[in-house]
């Protein structure tokens, strides 16, 4: 892997804008077809560490933590749908829509690093939570996203129940807390440099351009 640009994304499952962040970044990629130079890891990060497990509706959540207007969400939600299908994903907003404690699913996806499944592992648990209306802090839920990437469901969900890997789990997410990363997704290079936000697809290619071409020369 030196030899390729590593890049570190730091995220939750159910960020919105961490799933834009992402397809964003995967299309400059692709259309800089420099897939085979890319190593992506993600990083865990809890958007609400203290949801409690029947978790809160959406809607009174947003207007809790950030103030929004039932106006004010309705085009947040609306903008992020429209940008989504551009994009090819689908964001199903409803109004029973809970937000839902996610630390098992971070579990999950350290474990799904092992065996290369973690970016497919990730992407399923969006999709569980924002396309299909699935509870992904469900024990159930997360089975059936672990067997559709092909992973040992029974062996991962062993990790769910062992302090060590919980642990793991809880340090890197301080890791990330006290290099200063407050707000998802930040997108880090090479451990060096760093990016927040949904950036476009353009910028995105830039920043990749720069830096392959910076390793390239070393």
């Amino acid at each position: 892997m030196a030899n390729k640009l590593k890049i570190d994304i730091v995220s939750d499952v159910v960020c919105p804008w961490c799933t834009i962040g992402y397809k964003r970044l995967e299309k400059a990629i692709q259309e800089l077809g420099v897939e085979d130079k890319i190593d992506i890891e993600w990083q865990p990060f809890e958007l609400n560490p203290n949801m409690p497990a029947e978790g809160q509706n959406v809607n009174e959540h947003i207007t809790e933590k950030y103030g929004s207007t039932t106006e004010q969400q309705n085009d947040s939600k609306r903008n992020m749908t429209e940008i989504g299908a551009d994009l090819g994903f689908t964001f199903d907003y409803f109004d029973d829509m809970r937000m839902v404690n996610t630390f098992d699913a971070h579990v999950l996806l350290e474990y799904a690093k092992d065996f290369g499944k973690q970016t497919e592992l990730k992407m399923t648990l969006t999709k569980a939570f924002f396309s299909d209306r699935k509870d992904v802090s469900k024990r159930d839920v997360l089975k059936e996203a672990l067997l559709e990437v092909g992973l040992n469901a029974n062996e991962a969900l062993a990790k769910l129940d062992s302090d060590e890997a919980r642990l793991e789990v809880r340090n890197k997410q301080n890791y990330w807390k006290n290099m200063g990363v407050n707000s998802v997704p930040t997108i880090v290079f090479n451990r060096k440099s760093a990016v927040t936000g949904a950036q476009p697809i353009d910028t995105f290619k830039q920043v990749l351009t720069e830096l392959i071409a910076e390793q390239q020369a070393v």
